[in-house]
């Protein structure tokens, strides 16, 4: 939010200041982390037999794979110290360090290395294939060891990484060992709202372990290792791009693709290895929050008669319709070598113009959705848990969270400098709910603006690279959910740097998806959208804007402390405004909502972000308390209150 809208609005004086000033430069000592006070009941169900079972990687499943979640020895020694020969004790995977869940709740620091150690057996039957170790995400930079041999490294705190461990098995027992360090706040990486010394809207540090481990074989010799599933609802096609783990020189090797509506095919053809291919969808169903209806995929790796045997190398046709053409027809000779199921969704999300637009909001472009204006409402979602900080408890509890919001009139969410693990989204596309993705923010005190800023600071290359180097990974990752429908590449001023080019390359990675350049604070005239952050007692209109969306990208903030629901009753719990009582907080809600309305239907408003979904620490301003066990305002009446958003 600005602080000018802090000084009018009259409310937290206190906080004025807070989201530019908070040093970050701070002592590697942190403060001891303490016991969950409260937990949400999944939290409380969540065993070492019973941690995060389900299969992680909904986009590309295969049938054989071994989940290594569960107890696993730990050591935190000096970052300078070899491998310990003693170990602590034993921490429950995929819990950080930090958190209540993971039996440890310990610190990290910036000088000091966690280590994770524990055996694995390859089943039997795995003989003969390559072995991938895969880990859905380890803040921030780890270093892995199979039978005292170095595998591999990897930095980046929120995305998902792969090992081949096939080279350093043996028959039996294998020793696995993971060494991590994490810099927390003292480093500019990519971290969200992670500070080693948590206060107001900064939280506890999460680090190590925090996304489900697993392994599974691959085929040795050729791998799929990528799908890429973009649709074309105008043309009623999906463009599909199949990857292997290396190229193919041979003309035989070709994937064979097959769209389902169910268990019924409705399109098939074979493509040649390393080419783009496009399933033609007839009358597709179009996905919506309404209508959320998901087509399964399958590819697999075949080999096929070659379409041009006999012809020249030079005269072969190559990368064109005629290349194309012919692989479709192929024969396919044998069984396929691997195979992979997905899903997709035909699904369009556009800026274009106000198909109702007169008077002042002619003008005004606003969002489309399959080529329709849908206004988008949503609140601004953390993903935070006072049990497992970043880590969800359980598909249960995404799930939970999901159907409160579309039950209580929201068809959007902003997940805010957070990436989640992979199941988040494939439940919002399964359940019907449109996401609008942050990149986590990373940065150092200096390298922030400030409300009002005429320039951007200037950042160290290092920190540059990785923060696009974390950005395109997250794209990469996250594409072929249909649910995420806008990528926002800078929160406020917290960090931001070239916003104009880097909303220009990432309109340029991904053009099926609105790019919103910064949420608050000081646009830059890029992107598509023009957001403000206002957090008055009656929101203000965005400036109108005759090449842009308008949207409000954080509003609302209203805080009601629950005793016996609060992260730490002895902290000064807050909110943007607070009060006591379900009707001031009800009635503060229809007058900011109120304005929402008015702003969406004469003035072209095209979404609207209210904070937030639920308390976090000591925020709180949720819609539901940190524990998720009380609502504050009954379901029924925010459906109610959302309703006019939705007039057709």
């Amino acid at each position: 939010m600005r602080t000018t809208a802090l000084q009018r609005a009259g409310t937290l004086l206190v906080l004025n200041g807070l989201f530019t000033s908070i040093g970050f430069a701070q002592s590697p000592t942190a403060p001891a982390v303490r016991p969950a006070p409260i937990m949400s009941r999944w939290e409380k169900q969540v065993t070492a037999d019973n941690a995060w079972r389900e299969y992680p990687r909904p986009q590309l499943v295969r049938q054989q794979w071994q989940n290594l979640n569960g107890m696993w020895e730990y050591a935190i020694t000096p970052k300078t110290a070899p491998v310990p020969t003693q170990f602590s004790g034993q921490i429950l995977v995929p819990f950080a360090v930090e958190s209540t869940l993971s039996k440890v709740t310990k610190s990290l620091t910036p000088d000091q290395r966690l280590w994770y150690r524990r055996s694995v057996t390859v089943p039997r039957d795995w003989n003969g294939q390559r072995v991938l170790l895969h880990f859905g995400a380890v803040d921030y930079e780890c270093s892995l060891w199979v039978n005292g041999g170095l595998v591999g490294s990897h930095t980046g705190g929120s995305d998902a990484f792969s090992f081949d461990i096939t080279d350093y098995l043996k028959d039996g027992q294998n020793q696995v060992l993971l060494g991590v360090t994490d810099p927390t706040s003292t480093g500019e990486q990519p971290r969200g709202k992670q500070l080693l010394n948590p206060n107001s809207i900064w939280y506890t540090p999460v680090s190590g372990i925090w996304q489900t481990v697993w392994m599974e074989p691959v085929p040795k010799a050729h791998h799929i290792d990528e799908i890429r599933l973009t649709p074309e609802v105008d043309s009623g096609r999906v463009r599909v791009e199949v990857l292997l783990d290396k190229p193919v020189t041979g003309s035989t090797a070709a994937i064979r693709l097959t769209a389902l509506d169910g268990n019924q095919p409705v399109a098939t053809t074979i493509t040649r290895a390393d080419r783009v291919a496009y399933l033609p969808i007839q009358n597709p169903k179009l996905w919506s929050p309404d209508s959320p209806f998901l087509y399964n995929f399958r590819a697999e790796l075949v080999m096929v008669n070659d379409p041009f045997a006999g012809t020249a190398n030079d005269k072969r046709p190559r990368r064109n319709e005629a290349e194309r053409a012919a692989y479709a027809k192929a024969t396919v000779t044998g069984t396929a070598t691997d195979a992979v199921t997905s899903y997709f969704a035909m699904r369009k999300i556009a800026m274009g113009p106000n198909p109702a637009g007169s008077g002042s909001a002619a003008n005004q472009p606003v969002l489309l959705l399959n080529n329709k204006f849908v206004f988008q409402n949503g609140p601004l979602d953390q993903g935070w848990w006072p049990g497992s900080l970043l880590t969800p408890p359980s598909d249960e509890a995404m799930a939970f969270e999901i159907d409160f919001l579309k039950k209580s009139g929201f068809n959007m969410l902003r997940k805010h400098i957070k990436v989640e693990p992979d199941r988040y989204y494939y439940l919002c596309d399964k359940l019907g709910i449109l996401v609008w993705q942050d990149m986590p923010s990373g940065f150092l005190e200096g390298q922030n603006e400030s409300p009002g800023d005429q320039f951007e600071p200037i950042r160290r290359s290092k920190g540059v690279e990785q923060f696009e180097l974390e950005l395109r990974r997250m794209m990469n990752q996250l594409h072929n959910h249909p649910s995420i429908v806008t990528w926002v590449v800078h929160n406020e001023g917290w960090g931001q740097y070239d916003n104009p080019r880097l909303a220009a390359w990432v309109k340029g990675l991904d053009p099926s998806r609105t790019i919103n350049a910064v949420s608050g604070w000081n646009d830059r005239n890029a992107g598509d959208f023009y957001d403000i952050h206002t957090y008055e007692p009656e929101p203000r209109f965005p400036t109108p804007k005759s090449d842009r969306v308008v949207v409000i990208g954080e509003f609302g903030g209203i805080g009601w402390p629950i005793q016996g629901h609060l992260w730490n009753p002895e902290m000064r719990n807050w909110g943007y405004q607070t009060y006591h009582s379900a009707a001031e907080v009800e009635k503060a809600y229809r007058t900011k909502y109120a304005k929402i309305v008015d702003y969406y239907k004469n003035r072209a408003l095209s979404a609207a972000v209210y904070t937030q979904t639920t308390d976090v620490e000591g925020e709180v301003n949720g819609l539901l308390t940190y524990d998720r066990e009380v609502i504050k305002i009954p379901v029924e009446t925010l459906r109610q209150i959302h309703a006019p958003l939705f007039d057709k």
